[in-house]
């Protein structure tokens, strides 16, 4: 199992779990961001930071420490 900032650009995998540590994931599992859902990295920030991913048919963009909470397999 990785982080979500660990999976690389292009790459789909499975949402395993969501780390819940403060009101930010909280909020990325109301959109969508759940145990079971399909993931993609669309692309990073220059800098790394954010990063956008695809769920559910839609982006989403968001900060590396956020992503960290969220944990994926194939």
């Amino acid at each position: 199992m990785m982080t979500l900032t660990e999976l690389p650009i292009g790459q789909n995998a499975l949402v395993s779990s969501v780390d819940n540590k403060n009101a930010v994931t909280k909020r990325l599992m109301e959109m969508g961001v759940v145990p079971g859902v399909s993931v993609e990295v669309i692309k990073a920030a220059p800098f790394g930071d954010p990063i956008e991913i695809r769920v559910r048919g839609y982006s989403l963009a968001m900060r590396r420490n956020e992503a960290d909470a969220v944990r994926v397999s194939f």
